[in-house]
């Protein structure tokens, strides 16, 4: 009896702290969003911001309490973007995720797998000879010409991946790493020989878009981007349950009744479609599917649930702090948020592993 009371105050103490990181990964959020709008070039203080929300999204836009240039700075520029970067971030960290999960393995990343270079190899590759199909593409598709090719670079990367990795209906999740890598590889190597025969200005848009960017954030690329971000979120808690079995190992996973071929097919589809979609519109943005997983694992423990509602979350947060780093610390230009994210999550990474040693051993 005392025993099962001292399992039930662990179980509480433990279900309290998990709703203080998700509560606390929240109001980060919150704030980052509300700083987002606040801050740039013209600085707007937080009670107008959210009465400029209320105002405009609730069908009053263009009160006369409101002045009119900063309704527009926050409705029409900033709130797109800051609303792509919740998505972009959610996105990419629910994918570390739930790799992660897939892999076992807590280094695992979107890039790991190829899907990014397979982004790249398609964005690149529309970049240099895009000119030569253009005359045949419709005009409305060419409107989203890049972020269209580098979203079926990503699904080709992850459809050839899992015809590699798959043999008589399995998946074996070393196969997947291994080809994955020399996807990547080869990819890689794909796209240096067509930046060799680039231009100059060919080369720079690519160059920039591998750094990432939040710059060409429109209305538009937020539809694109949503569906895609919605769908990976809530398959990934419905699987969720099974990658916590597939943490003990594919046989007890499977003795346990889940079906651990469906469940890596289905993570690996939604995986390659999320992160593809998230790199259409934004580039290749690093470390945020690495770092937040990973942290959120370290402080809140292995439950994907937990995993995949605080990387939602605190991913989200994240890339839009660095958004607003980025379009401030270098005023009027703006540093590719891709180098931010690398230059925030690259030493804190390091701090982790030097402090958590005893975690990989």
């Amino acid at each position: 009896m005392i025993a099962g009371d001292a399992a039930l105050g662990v179980s509480w103490r433990r279900a309290g702290r998990t709703r203080t990181i998700l509560a606390g990964c929240a109001l980060l959020l919150i704030a980052a969003f509300l700083a987002s709008l606040a801050i740039g070039p013209v600085v707007i203080a937080p009670g107008k911001v959210v009465s400029i929300l209320w105002d405009g999204l609730f069908g009053v836009r263009g009160s006369s309490s409101i002045d009119a240039r900063d309704a527009i700075v926050v409705l029409d520029i900033r709130l797109p973007r800051t609303v792509l970067a919740v998505i972009v971030g959610a996105g990419l960290a629910v994918a570390g995720a739930i790799l992660q999960g897939v892999f076992r393995n807590p280094l695992a990343d979107p890039g790991l797998v190829g899907i990014s270079p397979g982004a790249a190899l398609a964005a690149v590759a529309w970049i240099v000879f895009g000119s030569f199909a253009a005359p045949y593409v419709p005009h409305f598709v060419m409107n989203h010409a890049l972020p269209v090719a580098a979203f079926a670079g990503s699904l080709m990367a992850i459809i050839l991946l899992h015809r590699l990795a798959t043999h008589e209906g399995r998946t074996s999740v070393a196969n997947l790493l291994f080809a994955g890598i020399a996807l990547a590889a080869l990819a890689g190597a794909a796209t240096g020989l067509i930046i060799f025969v680039a231009s100059d200005q060919q080369l720079r848009e690519f160059t920039f878009w591998t750094l990432g960017s939040l710059g060409g954030a429109t209305w538009q690329r937020v539809g694109l981007a949503l569906p895609f971000a919605l769908v990976l979120i809530a398959i990934s808690f419905w699987i969720a349950r099974g990658l916590d079995v597939l943490a003990l190992g594919e046989a007890e996973a499977f003795h346990t009744g889940v079906n651990v071929e469906r469940i890596k097919r289905i993570a690996i589809v939604i995986v390659a479609a999320g992160v593809g979609a998230a790199v259409a519109v934004s580039g290749i943005i690093g470390f945020v599917g690495l770092v937040v997983p990973h942290l959120l694992r370290l402080s809140a423990g292995p439950s994907h649930k937990t995993l995949i509602a605080g990387s939602a979350l605190l991913g989200a947060a994240l890339l839009t702090a660095s958004d607003i780093f980025a379009r401030t610390i270098a005023a009027p230009a703006e540093l590719p948020i891709g180098v931010v994210t690398a230059l925030i999550g690259a030493p804190f990474f390091i701090w982790l592993l030097r402090r958590n040693k005893r975690s990989f051993g």
